[in-house]
């Protein structure tokens, strides 16, 4: 079983940065990859960011340039990622929800806010 949580939201005005933190703990077996994804209300949920093992990187196109993702592994028993977002618009205001994958299988946290005042 992988335990997923998520922390950092918060309240932030437009153009300014907030990071997120992931921690994925609780296998003995390394993550195949971790990444963000976010639901805004009345929105479909949108893949933000994902990072694969060996550091290869994915964006959204609405993220692309202003956020980055980047993942410690401490060691195969916990592994961090973290959501660096810049310039941030109104538009990013939504639940925000770190996975991490393996095998196949998703692991997802219980989410956090990001509020973008204009």
């Amino acid at each position: 079983q992988v335990q997923v949580v998520e922390s950092g939201g918060g309240l932030v005005q437009a153009g300014g940065s907030l990071r997120l933190s992931c921690a994925a703990s609780g296998t003995i077996f390394s993550i195949d990859a971790m990444g963000w994804y976010r639901q805004a209300p009345g929105m479909q949920r949108e893949l933000v960011a994902t990072i694969h093992d060996g550091g290869n990187t994915n964006y959204a196109d609405s993220v692309r340039g202003r956020f980055t993702i980047s993942a410690i592994s401490r060691d195969n028993a916990k592994n961090t990622a973290y959501l660096q977002m810049n310039s941030l618009k109104p538009e990013d205001t939504a639940v925000y929800y770190c996975y991490a994958e393996r095998n196949g299988i998703y692991y997802s946290g219980k989410g956090t806010l990001v509020t973008v005042s204009s």
